[in-house]
């Protein structure tokens, strides 16, 4: 596309930011409103008014952000023009600044990046030399603790003698004695470069003068004193981002950056786009009576010249499973009797956890799908975890399921110990367990290794017998093996957030209810339990194409679109979270629900249940806080009871059965 045909396809807001080069610059840029085409246009025309392409300097959050908006650039303007721009990412653009600084701060210009297996090896060998090889602190909570206290600027522990403290100065000494930085230290070192060498500091804003921040609402606190300190006394700066769709404020981001952006840089010109070309205006008047209940928010109202469409469904439901059914005729019937392209359709969620089931129905109705920004529900640590026990109890010689559970809890058998173990079995050809069971290869250990090594060994045997026994109740079983291992403790020992030990024992909760739900429909025992859930992982890997209905939760949806989205399991407790009102987070899960609803193109369909399964009971649930902030006039509400009675149209039934008639035929 040529300029000035990219300049005549944007409305007047989006040309009005384009052309805004010089002074800093806020793009509201509601949903759907066109911004990598305004982003990419107004560098086109930059270049074109003799900006010079090295002063130009685009920063976003991913390489394949960075990516396509230099390809995009590159495709509007003559060939090479672009060349000398730089479009990067955070951390790109601090290694950049730190090979011209970083000697200043104690390092050599030759320093390397630590990835993060780099980091969590570097982790692991200072914990087993703080605090030998059988303690349980993981590496990977250590390296998130760090993290965390890095972009905070606080120790990681409670008290400044806490363990975790002494990790993470013995590891910050280590990776400079290394002369060694992870991607936090990027960001860190880059702003005190900056901070402390005024003369590196002017070099770098005479370089850049004019730059621009994609997803600004997505900056936290290290990345705005790092664009603060690039921008020069010209102040050209131009940053785009939409503040109603800020929903990462558990990870860092910091909302005050977009709306306190004059405060930041004086005298800014904001511009509003909110000329949606996504969604139909119902959807579009839905979602601005709901954001609109934030008090601290940037007032902005999408629109659509797509026509007004079909009103939103809100639907009850009984239970989850009856909304799973429901959910999945739907897709069915919007396959086979619309012609729809099952890549058209999108299940939403809130949490993983409400994943399961749906993947269990898709795969029962062959349904194609892809779970995007997530683990399917079999593939989650904790998950497998229990499985391992489960299919160790049915055959000791699955040498891969005992090493996954023999120290997870840790149970006083060390990696050592394991590692002697399994060097056994292979040199005398037989099965792991068959080692720690073989009284030549316990006489080469310890005798606590040897206790440790015979609790475990009887502790298997006796949930054997119980797994074995025809009609055994499995998901009791479980529910007994659960609190034996004090599992959900050692899940909360080792998760980085609260949210995180409340998802994963959430995703525990929903195993149990699965295995209780199967044990009740099944006659086929555990074995056909096991067989069920590997026939379903199978299934998976076949499905893995990229193609199918989207399961997604609302965190990993943004930025996407579909033409048919379901969100589902809108309950108080789930939508908004628990947690909101205690740590004061009810304004973003409200904009989550906001970027839920603008993910759909034309058809929205939200449900919540009456009651779900939680430890086998079925419990009560409540519809939504938010729904009362939805405008009534765009929602059609209704019931399960109410959708399976009414008789099918006459329209219907001719489309159905010609189709039928079709498909038989060909």
């Amino acid at each position: 596309m040529s300029i000035k045909k990219g300049f005549l396809a944007l409305n007047p807001p989006q040309r009005a930011a384009a052309e805004q080069i010089y002074g800093p610059v806020l793009i509201l840029a509601g949903a759907g409103t066109g911004k990598t085409r305004v982003v990419t246009t107004r560098i086109a025309g930059m270049l074109y008014n003799e900006v010079p392409a090295s002063q130009i300097l685009a920063v976003t959050f991913t390489n394949k952000a960075a990516n396509e908006m230099r390809e995009r650039v590159s495709s509007m303007v003559d060939p090479g023009m672009s060349e000398d721009a730089t479009i990067c990412t955070f951390h790109s653009l601090c290694v950049r600044i730190l090979r011209t600084c970083i000697e200043r701060l104690g390092y050599k210009r030759t320093f390397s990046i630590y990835t993060q297996s780099d980091q969590l090896g570097l982790l692991r060998r200072i914990i087993v030399r703080k605090l030998g090889k059988d303690e349980s602190l993981e590496p990977k909570l250590a390296n998130m603790l760090i993290s965390q206290a890095k972009n905070s600027g606080q120790m990681p522990g409670d008290q400044e003698d806490a363990l975790i403290n002494e990790v993470y100065r013995t590891y910050q000494k280590e990776l400079k004695a290394l002369n060694a930085v992870d991607f936090d230290d990027l960001l860190i070192l880059a702003v005190r470069g900056l901070e402390e060498n005024p003369d590196v500091r002017k070099e770098w804003q005479r370089r850049f003068r004019f730059i621009m921040v994609d997803e600004f609402q997505d900056t936290n606190n290290l990345q705005m004193q790092l664009l603060r300190m690039l921008v020069g006394e010209e102040q050209n700066i131009c940053v785009v981002g939409d503040d109603d769709q800020s929903i990462y404020g558990w990870r860092g981001a910091d909302i005050s950056n977009i709306l306190d952006f004059e405060r930041f840089f004086k005298n800014a010109t904001v511009i509003k786009l909110e000329e949606n070309y996504r969604s139909t205006n119902r959807i579009l008047r839905l979602a601005n009576s709901l954001i609109r209940h934030n008090m601290t928010r940037r007032e902005k109202t999408l629109w659509s010249n797509l026509g007004d469409g079909e009103k939103i469904r809100l639907v009850s439901m009984p239970d989850a499973e009856t909304e799973a059914d429901w959910v999945i005729s739907e897709i069915l019937e919007c396959h086979r009797i619309d012609r729809r392209p099952y890549d058209d359709i999108a299940i939403l969620f809130r949490m993983n956890t409400q994943s399961r089931l749906m993947e269990e129905r898709l795969r029962e109705n062959d349904i194609p799908y892809k779970l995007i920004g997530g683990q399917s529900f079999y593939e989650r640590r904790e998950i497998k975890d229990i499985l391992g026990y489960l299919a160790l109890f049915m055959n000791h010689e699955d040498d891969v399921s005992l090493l996954r559970v023999i120290a997870t809890p840790p149970r006083g058998i060390g990696q050592g110990t394991i590692a002697l173990a399994t060097q056994f079995s292979i040199d005398h050809q037989m099965s792991v367990f068959e080692a720690l069971n073989d009284m030549e290869f316990l006489a080469t250990l310890t005798k606590r290794a040897q206790n440790a090594i015979e609790e475990f060994v009887s502790f298997v045997h006796r949930y054997t017998d119980s797994a074995h026994t025809t009609g055994a109740n499995y998901a009791a079983m479980t529910d007994e093996l659960m609190k034996e291992l004090n599992y959900s403790d050692y899940v909360k020992k080792n998760c980085k957030t609260p949210e995180e030990v409340d998802s994963r024992r959430k995703n525990i909760a929903e195993l149990l209810d699965g295995m209780h739900a199967h044990f009740e429909k099944s006659k086929k025992g555990l074995r056909g339990y096991l067989d069920s859930v590997a026939l379903m992982q199978d299934k998976e890997k076949e499905d893995d194409q990229g193609q199918g209905v989207s399961l997604i939760t609302m965190h990993a949806a943004k930025g996407l679109e579909f033409p048919v989205c379901f969100i589902i399991g809108v309950e108080d407790g789930i939508l908004p979270h628990s947690r909101s009102v205690e740590e004061g987070s009810r304004d973003e899960e409200r904009r989550l629900f906001y970027v839920g609803i603008t993910r759909a193109k034309e058809d929205l369909t939200i449900s919540w249940c009456h009651s779900r399964r939680r430890y086998g009971d079925n419990l009560p649930c409540q519809p939504s806080s938010f729904f009362k902030e939805l405008d009534k006039e765009e929602v059609e509400e209704t019931d399960h009871d109410t959708l399976a009675s009414a008789p099918a149209d006459d329209d219907f039934a001719t489309d159905y059965f010609e189709q039928m008639k079709s498909m038989l035929s060909s």
